[in-house]
Protein backbone atom coordinates (compact mmCIF):
# COMPACT_ATOMS: atom_id res chain seq x y z
CA UNK A 1 0.00 0.00 0.00
CA UNK A 2 1.16 3.45 -0.74
CA UNK A 3 0.58 6.61 0.88
CA UNK A 4 0.92 9.99 -1.77
CA UNK A 5 1.11 13.28 0.35
CA UNK A 6 0.56 16.05 -2.64
CA UNK A 7 1.25 19.39 -1.86
CA UNK A 8 -0.02 21.47 -4.57
CA UNK A 9 3.22 24.32 -5.79
CA UNK A 10 1.56 26.71 -7.54
CA UNK A 11 3.84 28.65 -9.67
CA UNK A 12 3.52 31.36 -12.02
CA UNK A 13 6.62 33.21 -13.15
CA UNK A 14 7.76 36.01 -15.34
CA UNK A 15 9.67 34.85 -18.34
CA UNK A 16 10.80 37.20 -20.72
CA UNK A 17 12.27 35.41 -23.65
CA UNK A 18 13.53 37.77 -26.46
CA UNK A 19 13.77 35.50 -29.22
CA UNK A 20 12.22 38.18 -31.97
CA UNK A 21 11.01 41.44 -31.48
CA UNK A 22 6.94 42.26 -31.61
CA UNK A 23 7.29 46.05 -32.19
CA UNK A 24 6.05 45.83 -36.07
CA UNK A 25 2.79 45.53 -37.61
CA UNK A 26 4.20 44.15 -40.61
CA UNK A 27 6.31 41.30 -38.71
CA UNK A 28 5.64 37.54 -38.33
CA UNK A 29 4.25 37.60 -34.35
CA UNK A 30 3.97 33.87 -34.05
CA UNK A 31 6.68 34.19 -31.10
CA UNK A 32 5.09 36.84 -29.34
CA UNK A 33 4.32 36.05 -25.56
CA UNK A 34 1.43 35.59 -23.67
CA UNK A 35 0.68 34.96 -20.02
CA UNK A 36 0.14 31.71 -18.72
CA UNK A 37 -0.65 29.84 -15.34
CA UNK A 38 1.89 27.10 -14.33
CA UNK A 39 0.87 24.66 -11.50
CA UNK A 40 3.95 22.58 -10.10
CA UNK A 41 2.32 19.87 -7.59
CA UNK A 42 4.89 17.76 -5.60
CA UNK A 43 3.79 14.08 -5.23
CA UNK A 44 5.10 12.26 -2.35
CA UNK A 45 4.37 8.64 -3.38
CA UNK A 46 6.48 6.70 -0.82
CA UNK A 47 5.40 3.10 1.15
CA UNK A 48 7.16 4.70 4.33
CA UNK A 49 4.62 4.58 7.02
CA UNK A 50 3.44 1.45 5.69
CA UNK A 51 7.03 0.11 5.85
CA UNK A 52 7.73 1.60 9.24
CA UNK A 53 4.06 0.02 10.84
CA UNK A 54 4.74 -3.83 9.18
CA UNK A 55 8.02 -4.12 10.24
CA UNK A 56 8.29 -2.34 13.15
CA UNK A 57 5.93 -3.98 15.22
CA UNK A 58 6.74 -4.42 19.10
CA UNK A 59 6.79 -1.40 21.71
CA UNK A 60 11.02 -1.52 21.62
CA UNK A 61 10.43 -1.29 17.12
CA UNK A 62 8.06 1.08 17.56
CA UNK A 63 10.56 3.24 18.99
CA UNK A 64 13.30 2.59 16.99
CA UNK A 65 10.20 3.15 13.88
CA UNK A 66 9.38 7.08 15.61
CA UNK A 67 13.23 7.92 15.58
CA UNK A 68 13.93 6.56 12.12
CA UNK A 69 10.97 8.42 10.73
CA UNK A 70 11.85 11.78 12.52
CA UNK A 71 15.52 11.00 10.74
CA UNK A 72 13.72 10.72 7.66
CA UNK A 73 11.28 13.72 7.94
CA UNK A 74 13.47 16.33 5.93
CA UNK A 75 13.74 13.45 3.00
CA UNK A 76 10.03 12.56 2.79
CA UNK A 77 8.95 15.67 2.76
CA UNK A 78 5.74 17.03 0.55
CA UNK A 79 7.76 20.41 0.54
CA UNK A 80 9.83 22.00 -1.41
CA UNK A 81 12.91 24.68 -0.50
CA UNK A 82 13.96 25.39 -3.79
CA UNK A 83 13.24 24.94 -7.85
CA UNK A 84 15.09 24.72 -10.81
CA UNK A 85 13.15 24.93 -14.08
CA UNK A 86 14.45 24.92 -18.06
CA UNK A 87 12.47 25.50 -20.81
CA UNK A 88 13.99 23.36 -23.85
CA UNK A 89 13.27 23.41 -27.58
CA UNK A 90 11.56 20.15 -28.92
CA UNK A 91 13.63 19.85 -32.35
CA UNK A 92 16.63 17.82 -32.72
CA UNK A 93 18.57 19.74 -30.98
CA UNK A 94 17.31 20.14 -27.49
CA UNK A 95 18.93 23.24 -26.79
CA UNK A 96 17.79 25.00 -23.90
CA UNK A 97 15.90 28.27 -24.11
CA UNK A 98 15.79 29.29 -20.57
CA UNK A 99 16.36 28.35 -16.91
CA UNK A 100 15.31 29.70 -13.98
CA UNK A 101 15.68 28.95 -10.26
CA UNK A 102 13.35 30.07 -7.44
CA UNK A 103 13.28 29.41 -3.58
CA UNK A 104 10.05 28.68 -2.67
CA UNK A 105 10.19 27.88 1.19
CA UNK A 106 6.86 26.54 1.43
CA UNK A 107 3.81 24.30 -0.24
CA UNK A 108 2.45 27.40 -2.19
CA UNK A 109 3.72 29.97 -3.90
CA UNK A 110 2.25 31.96 -7.08
CA UNK A 111 3.95 33.87 -9.77
CA UNK A 112 3.28 34.97 -13.58
CA UNK A 113 4.56 33.67 -16.92
CA UNK A 114 5.27 35.03 -20.01
CA UNK A 115 6.18 32.77 -23.03
CA UNK A 116 6.21 33.21 -26.60
CA UNK A 117 4.51 31.23 -28.10
CA UNK A 118 5.85 27.44 -29.47
CA UNK A 119 6.51 24.22 -28.44
CA UNK A 120 8.37 23.45 -25.04
CA UNK A 121 10.21 20.10 -23.32
CA UNK A 122 10.07 21.26 -19.53
CA UNK A 123 12.11 19.84 -16.68
CA UNK A 124 11.94 20.64 -13.42
CA UNK A 125 13.85 19.93 -10.57
CA UNK A 126 13.41 20.50 -6.49
CA UNK A 127 15.44 20.20 -3.92
CA UNK A 128 18.83 20.62 -5.01
CA UNK A 129 20.32 23.41 -2.93
CA UNK A 130 20.87 21.58 0.19
CA UNK A 131 22.29 18.57 -1.30
CA UNK A 132 25.33 18.23 -1.25
CA UNK A 133 26.29 15.05 -3.00
CA UNK A 134 24.01 15.46 -6.26
CA UNK A 135 24.13 18.04 -8.52
CA UNK A 136 22.87 18.93 -12.17
CA UNK A 137 25.05 18.45 -14.93
CA UNK A 138 25.10 18.94 -18.81
CA UNK A 139 21.52 20.76 -18.44
CA UNK A 140 22.42 23.05 -21.62
CA UNK A 141 20.04 20.07 -23.22
CA UNK A 142 17.04 18.85 -22.74
CA UNK A 143 18.96 15.08 -23.83
CA UNK A 144 21.88 14.97 -21.61
CA UNK A 145 20.42 17.11 -18.45
CA UNK A 146 21.21 14.84 -15.65
CA UNK A 147 21.74 14.57 -11.86
CA UNK A 148 24.87 13.43 -10.74
CA UNK A 149 26.12 11.80 -7.41
CA UNK A 150 29.59 12.68 -6.61
CA UNK A 151 32.32 10.22 -7.40
CA UNK A 152 33.80 8.19 -4.79
CA UNK A 153 34.17 4.57 -3.29
CA UNK A 154 32.79 5.85 -0.57
CA UNK A 155 29.88 8.41 -0.42
CA UNK A 156 27.58 9.77 1.89
CA UNK A 157 23.99 9.67 2.18
CA UNK A 158 21.73 12.40 0.17
CA UNK A 159 20.55 15.43 2.54
CA UNK A 160 17.15 15.71 0.77
CA UNK A 161 14.72 14.18 -1.24
CA UNK A 162 15.20 14.98 -4.53
CA UNK A 163 11.49 15.44 -6.97
CA UNK A 164 12.06 15.60 -10.91
CA UNK A 165 9.32 16.15 -13.90
CA UNK A 166 9.09 16.60 -17.29
CA UNK A 167 6.25 17.44 -19.76
CA UNK A 168 5.59 18.81 -23.12
CA UNK A 169 4.12 21.96 -23.30
CA UNK A 170 2.38 23.45 -26.53
CA UNK A 171 2.07 27.28 -25.93
CA UNK A 172 -1.03 28.61 -28.15
CA UNK A 173 -1.75 32.16 -29.03
CA UNK A 174 -4.57 33.79 -27.04
CA UNK A 175 -5.80 30.93 -25.52
CA UNK A 176 -6.10 30.71 -21.56
CA UNK A 177 -4.13 28.11 -20.53
CA UNK A 178 -2.90 26.22 -17.02
CA UNK A 179 0.05 24.02 -17.57
CA UNK A 180 0.00 21.41 -14.56
CA UNK A 181 3.53 19.49 -13.69
CA UNK A 182 3.63 16.63 -11.50
CA UNK A 183 6.80 15.87 -9.55
CA UNK A 184 7.95 12.37 -8.54
CA UNK A 185 10.65 11.75 -5.70
CA UNK A 186 14.04 10.41 -7.51
CA UNK A 187 15.33 8.93 -4.00
CA UNK A 188 15.13 6.50 -2.01
CA UNK A 189 15.84 5.55 1.61
CA UNK A 190 17.34 1.55 3.40
CA UNK A 191 17.84 0.76 6.72
CA UNK A 192 19.13 -1.83 9.19
CA UNK A 193 17.86 -2.30 12.51
CA UNK A 194 20.34 -4.59 14.48
CA UNK A 195 18.97 -6.08 18.15
CA UNK A 196 22.29 -6.51 19.74
CA UNK A 197 20.69 -9.13 22.16
CA UNK A 198 23.38 -8.37 25.13
CA UNK A 199 26.18 -8.95 22.96
CA UNK A 200 29.03 -6.92 23.70
CA UNK A 201 31.02 -4.73 21.00
CA UNK A 202 33.32 -1.90 20.39
CA UNK A 203 31.86 -0.34 17.21
CA UNK A 204 29.55 -1.14 14.29
CA UNK A 205 29.68 0.49 10.67
CA UNK A 206 27.11 0.13 8.53
CA UNK A 207 27.90 0.66 4.72
CA UNK A 208 25.44 -0.33 1.30
CA UNK A 209 25.56 -0.47 -1.87
CA UNK A 210 24.15 -1.38 -5.22
CA UNK A 211 22.59 1.58 -6.00
CA UNK A 212 22.36 3.67 -8.91
CA UNK A 213 25.08 6.69 -9.53
CA UNK A 214 22.63 9.26 -11.34
CA UNK A 215 19.70 9.60 -13.15
CA UNK A 216 18.87 11.20 -16.90
CA UNK A 217 15.94 14.25 -15.82
CA UNK A 218 14.80 13.96 -19.43
CA UNK A 219 13.55 10.08 -19.83
CA UNK A 220 13.58 9.08 -16.08
CA UNK A 221 16.28 6.36 -16.50
CA UNK A 222 18.82 5.43 -13.74
CA UNK A 223 22.52 4.88 -14.60
CA UNK A 224 25.08 2.74 -12.89
CA UNK A 225 28.81 3.17 -12.20
CA UNK A 226 30.98 -0.27 -12.95
CA UNK A 227 31.46 -0.17 -9.72
CA UNK A 228 28.95 1.15 -7.40
CA UNK A 229 30.02 3.33 -4.52
CA UNK A 230 29.65 2.46 -0.95
CA UNK A 231 27.07 4.10 0.36
CA UNK A 232 27.73 5.47 4.52
CA UNK A 233 25.01 4.89 6.47
CA UNK A 234 24.02 6.99 9.44
CA UNK A 235 23.49 5.72 12.45
CA UNK A 236 19.91 6.58 13.94
CA UNK A 237 19.81 7.32 17.86
CA UNK A 238 16.58 5.04 18.61
CA UNK A 239 16.67 5.65 22.63
CA UNK A 240 16.55 1.81 23.06
CA UNK A 241 18.97 -1.07 23.07
CA UNK A 242 18.64 -1.40 19.35
CA UNK A 243 20.83 -0.14 16.76
CA UNK A 244 19.52 1.36 13.56
CA UNK A 245 21.69 2.64 10.53
CA UNK A 246 20.08 4.36 7.76
CA UNK A 247 21.03 5.31 4.58
CA UNK A 248 19.30 7.73 1.47
CA UNK A 249 20.59 7.05 -2.18
CA UNK A 250 19.44 6.54 -5.58
CA UNK A 251 17.46 3.48 -6.00
CA UNK A 252 18.95 0.09 -6.92
CA UNK A 253 18.48 -1.90 -10.55
CA UNK A 254 14.83 -3.33 -10.96
CA UNK A 255 15.49 -7.08 -11.45
CA UNK A 256 18.62 -9.09 -10.28
CA UNK A 257 21.18 -10.22 -12.74
CA UNK A 258 21.46 -14.44 -12.18
CA UNK A 259 21.21 -14.95 -8.10
CA UNK A 260 22.91 -12.02 -7.42
CA UNK A 261 21.14 -9.18 -5.10
CA UNK A 262 20.39 -6.20 -6.37
CA UNK A 263 22.11 -4.31 -3.05
CA UNK A 264 23.38 -4.91 -0.09
CA UNK A 265 24.55 -3.75 3.52
CA UNK A 266 27.96 -4.41 5.01
CA UNK A 267 27.95 -4.53 8.45
CA UNK A 268 31.65 -4.46 10.35
CA UNK A 269 31.85 -5.46 13.92
CA UNK A 270 35.02 -4.78 16.25
CA UNK A 271 34.56 -7.20 18.68
CA UNK A 272 35.97 -6.59 22.46
CA UNK A 273 39.06 -8.31 21.36
CA UNK A 274 39.53 -5.86 18.53
CA UNK A 275 39.12 -8.53 15.70
CA UNK A 276 36.50 -7.01 12.75
CA UNK A 277 33.79 -9.38 11.49
CA UNK A 278 32.24 -8.31 8.69
CA UNK A 279 29.00 -9.31 7.16
CA UNK A 280 27.13 -9.20 3.90
CA UNK A 281 23.47 -8.90 3.44
CA UNK A 282 22.25 -9.58 0.26
CA UNK A 283 19.06 -8.48 -0.28
CA UNK A 284 17.03 -9.22 -4.50
CA UNK A 285 13.99 -7.27 -3.52
CA UNK A 286 14.69 -3.65 -5.75
CA UNK A 287 14.80 -0.53 -3.99
CA UNK A 288 12.77 2.15 -6.23
CA UNK A 289 12.67 5.66 -6.36
CA UNK A 290 10.24 7.07 -3.08
CA UNK A 291 10.70 3.49 -0.92
CA UNK A 292 11.76 3.24 2.65
CA UNK A 293 13.36 -0.47 3.10
CA UNK A 294 13.75 -1.97 6.62
CA UNK A 295 15.99 -5.38 6.90
CA UNK A 296 15.88 -6.51 10.66
CA UNK A 297 18.75 -8.54 12.12
CA UNK A 298 20.64 -9.63 15.29
CA UNK A 299 23.53 -9.49 16.66
CA UNK A 300 25.58 -12.84 17.50
CA UNK A 301 28.42 -13.93 19.76
CA UNK A 302 31.41 -13.95 17.32
CA UNK A 303 30.32 -10.75 15.47
CA UNK A 304 28.37 -12.21 12.42
CA UNK A 305 25.16 -10.07 11.68
CA UNK A 306 22.16 -12.28 11.05
CA UNK A 307 18.91 -11.30 9.02
CA UNK A 308 15.36 -12.21 10.19
CA UNK A 309 14.55 -12.47 7.01
CA UNK A 310 15.07 -15.52 5.31
CA UNK A 311 15.47 -14.41 1.81
CA UNK A 312 18.34 -12.08 2.60
CA UNK A 313 21.87 -13.94 1.94
CA UNK A 314 24.30 -13.97 4.36
CA UNK A 315 28.02 -14.02 3.63
CA UNK A 316 30.21 -13.65 6.98
CA UNK A 317 34.29 -13.53 7.39
CA UNK A 318 35.41 -13.87 10.58
CA UNK A 319 38.31 -12.20 12.44
CA UNK A 320 38.42 -9.55 8.80
CA UNK A 321 40.75 -6.80 9.01
CA UNK A 322 43.64 -9.33 9.07
CA UNK A 323 42.51 -10.85 5.33
CA UNK A 324 43.92 -7.24 3.92
CA UNK A 325 41.71 -8.09 0.96
CA UNK A 326 38.87 -5.36 1.55
CA UNK A 327 37.45 -2.14 0.00
CA UNK A 328 35.26 -0.44 2.85
CA UNK A 329 37.44 1.59 5.16
CA UNK A 330 37.15 1.27 8.64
Amino acid sequence: MRFVWACCVSVCFSILLLLTACSSIDEDLSDCGYDYEMVYELQLVTNISTELQTQLTTETERQVGEALGNHLSEVFKDHAQDIHLSFYDVDETGEVLYQREEQMNNSEKSYTIYLPMRQYRHLALANLQENTWVHLENDENSQTSALVQKEGDVVESHETGIFTARSDMDVLENVDQTFLVKLFMANSADALVIDPRGQEFKSIQVYATGFATGFNVNDSIYTFAEKSPTVHTQEVQTGTDMLCFCGVNFPSRDKPDGDEPLWEFRVYVTKMDGTVTETVLGIRDPLKAGELKIVKAYLDADGSVCPTDATVGVNITLDWNSGGDYDTPL
